[in-house]
């Protein structure tokens, strides 16, 4: 046996047996954010799942401390509930994630949407370089989305929006980027793909006829949108299939979903970074190209003399 492990495990054995519940064990609050329901505010992202006393010290301190567990490293959430980092590890992974960054992750994406536009400005402080920072955020992002989806997931979403009869594609506000991006390079390699970019009666108008045999793809982040959710549980019930992107593992999206893929979406401003959802669906439209590949071509050429022949272009 791992040494390592062996202590891991003795720790924890250990933090069972003395380790009360974590409001005695001395942790505080968070003083940022206080006035968010300390159960609230995580909705159904903590399953209800029988827990050990370690694990239990842990998921305390995350439900009584919003901001910390959302931004604090592992070894201060591990000191908090008064246990190892592997146990916060193995707590995480209890609860259905795939390690401490996916779990925080999601309960990031929670707090984020709990507090006001204006508190996530202070929330992320003065840039000093926003340019360098923002690229660096970016680049955190796609470790965290590269980390929370594996390639049989990817393959599984492929594979569906490669069989569709049609394809819509649901994305608003800031998100409409990269529900466009779908859209349009689908469009270019011959797959009868729709941007649905608008709610309302044009959002019921482009998806009341959704059924077996369609792909239903949904981006939303940051706060769920009613009527996109609304929509999408009525695709599903009506047989089509609903690939989600969404930075929440959990919730009624992530229910409605067949295929969820999970991106990280956090700025370093008041508003949300897609860069991540852009880089995922780049992936799903190389999966799509390879999987009609002379099609696409076929398409791709016949699109391409089309330019030519409307003049679109200088060169």
């Amino acid at each position: 046996m791992n040494p390592s492990a062996s202590a891991d495990q003795t720790a924890d054995q250990t933090a069972d047996q003395t380790a009360g519940p974590a409001q005695e064990g001395g942790a505080e609050s968070d003083r940022s954010g206080s006035d968010i329901s300390s159960h609230a505010w995580l909705g159904d992202a903590l399953p209800d799942v029988p827990l050990t006393k370690a694990q239990s010290r842990v998921v305390e301190v995350i439900r009584r401390n919003p901001q910390l567990s959302s931004y604090a490293d592992i070894a201060e959430i591990a000191q908090r509930a008064d246990v190892n980092n592997s146990s916060v590890v193995r707590t995480a992974q209890h609860l259905g994630y795939r390690g401490w960054p996916d779990l925080q992750r999601e309960l990031r994406s929670r707090y984020l949407v709990m507090i006001s536009t204006e508190d996530t400005l202070t929330e992320h402080g003065e840039t000093r370089s926003p340019l360098y920072e923002a690229i660096n955020h970016d680049i955190e992002n796609l470790r965290l989305t590269l980390d929370s989806n594996t390639p049989e997931e990817a393959e599984a979403a492929i594979a569906a929006l490669a069989a569709a009869k049609s394809i819509t594609v649901v994305g608003i506000g800031s998100f409409a980027g990269p529900a466009s991006v779908m859209a349009h390079l689908g469009s270019t390699m011959g797959y009868p793909i729709s941007l649905e970019n608008r709610a309302g009666p044009h959002l019921a108008s482009s998806t009341n006829s959704l059924g077996p045999g369609d792909v239903l793809v949904v981006i939303n982040m940051w706060r769920s949108v009613k009527q996109i959710i609304i929509a999408a549980e009525a695709a599903k019930q009506a047989g089509a299939t609903v690939i989600a992107i969404s930075d929440l593992r959990r919730g009624r999206l992530a229910t409605a979903a067949d295929h969820l893929l999970v991106v990280a979406s956090e700025g370093i401003s008041f508003f949300q970074s897609v860069t991540a959802a852009n880089s995922l669906v780049y992936g799903l439209l190389a999966g799509m190209e390879a999987a009609h590949p002379e099609r696409s071509r076929a398409t791709i050429r016949r699109t391409q003399q089309l330019w030519k022949d409307l003049d679109i272009y200088l060169d």
